[in-house]
């Protein structure tokens, strides 16, 4: 009994690894099989209509985030991550029936919704399953499903090049809903507290609970600050997404198809050396000094400041790369502690909660980022602009390392 207390911790980090790998490639696939679907629906040879595609999601999304934290918070978790697994993969099964952009755009829109549940669940149960001494290694190890997704998500096309669009939707469709079954069996609640678990459950008033958890997180001045902390690198974060190709390309003069790869490598496998590496630094040095996460994350952030500059400025394959690089590794460490660092101010009830309200601003500054960045390509200074993020990226360490002083790690 005693080892199954003690392993099933990180069994639950790889059941919940390949639902973030499924999160991340359902969303991302789309984004690669344009050209593949044109054919059958012809208004996606629409920029416009594309952007618009891809943009309902973010919005949706981000608007959803607040709303699956509070939910989060007050029903059971398993039972939540395993519908929304079993909705967005039919969503995807249903994305190779369609017939016209509509179909499309309505399915979109929903998996925008049910994709949005799962991350504040997914991160909360994984964050009350694992103790100071893993819990920054169990985040991170999670967080390279999200990378790997991302990564996979990349290969609809050539997918869709050897079979069709429809098969590739229908394929990672299915295996999504058959992967939500497994969950069924194998993954549990953690009950912290039972009283706790049928307050959850029976809540007489969830609404105006929930709205009662928001105020206390907005009266609290520490989640104000990890809200700044997260939203400000969020702004390179989607910037290095959408626009680090188009960066490569420019800086190194060389044509997108050896630009695209190239950057998403780069930033892919430094991003797992970082958020590895950033997960085992961080418990073993919480240990020691109560800010041993802080600091953790601060190196990272501090790491991606020179990468910006060399990013925007550099235009040697040395300066690029290493840029790319740094970054990665950075923000790796940055992304492993941000839940395990919430841990330290906020209590167990309510942190999917901000976690989903942390969603959100990150999502909204992607959104204005990556608009902001498309005007700077066309003016000709994408690369100057980008450096230019370093300053905010900056500010936001200066704060973190001034305010944020736990003083106990809040368990419950």
């Amino acid at each position: 009994m005693g080892n199954r207390q003690k392993t099933y911790p990180w069994v639950v980090v790889a059941l919940l690894w390949g639902v973030a790998l499924l999160n991340y490639m359902d969303r991302q696939m789309l984004s690669t099989m344009k050209v593949a679907m044109m054919g059958d629906i012809t208004e996606l040879e629409s920029a416009v209509n594309f952007g618009r595609l891809m943009a309902v999601f973010l919005w949706i999304y981000g608007l959803m985030s607040p709303v699956a934290g509070m939910i989060a918070d007050k029903i059971n978790r398993k039972w939540l991550i395993v519908a929304s697994l079993f909705v967005w993969s039919s969503v995807t099964l249903l994305m190779g029936y369609a017939t016209s952009f509509q179909q499309l755009y309505i399915l979109r829109a929903l998996m925008g919704v049910s994709e949005a549940l799962y991350i504040p669940a997914g991160l909360s149960l994984i964050a009350d399953y694992h103790t100071d001494k893993t819990r920054s290694l169990a985040i991170g190890i999670h967080m390279t499903g999200l990378y790997t997704g991302q990564a996979l998500g990349g290969f609809g096309a050539t997918v869709a090049n050897a079979w069709s669009w429809q098969t590739t939707f229908h394929w990672f469709g299915w295996i999504g809903v058959i992967y939500s079954l497994v969950l069924i069996l194998f993954l549990r609640e953690k009950k912290t507290e039972t009283n706790q678990q049928e307050t959850k459950v029976k809540d007489p008033q969830p609404v105006k609970s929930a709205l009662q958890g928001m105020v206390m997180l907005f009266a609290n001045l520490s989640f104000w600050v990890i809200l700044l902390y997260f939203a400000t690198p969020s702004l390179p974060g989607w910037a290095t997404k959408n626009w680090l190709p188009t960066l490569f390309a420019e800086n190194l003069s060389i044509d997108m198809s050896v630009a695209g790869p190239l950057s998403t490598i780069t930033i892919a496998l430094s991003s797992f050396v970082g958020v590895i590496g950033g997960g085992i630094l961080s418990d073993r040095w919480i240990q020691r000094n109560i800010r041993g996460r802080i600091y953790t994350g601060a190196i990272g952030l501090a790491l991606t400041i020179p990468s910006l500059l060399l990013l925007g400025y550099g235009n040697s394959f040395l300066a690029v790369i290493g840029g790319g690089l740094c970054f990665g590794i950075g923000y790796g460490m940055f992304d492993a502690n941000n839940m395990p660092i919430l841990c330290q101010f906020i209590s167990s009830r309510y942190r999917a909660t901000a976690y989903g309200i942390m969603n959100m601003t990150g999502v909204f500054a992607g959104a204005f980022i990556t608009n902001i960045l498309g005007k700077s390509t066309d003016a000709g200074h994408l690369g100057a602009d980008f450096a230019m993020l370093a300053i905010l990226v900056f500010v936001a360490l200066l704060i973190q390392l001034i305010f944020l002083r736990p003083k106990e790690t809040i368990e419950q």
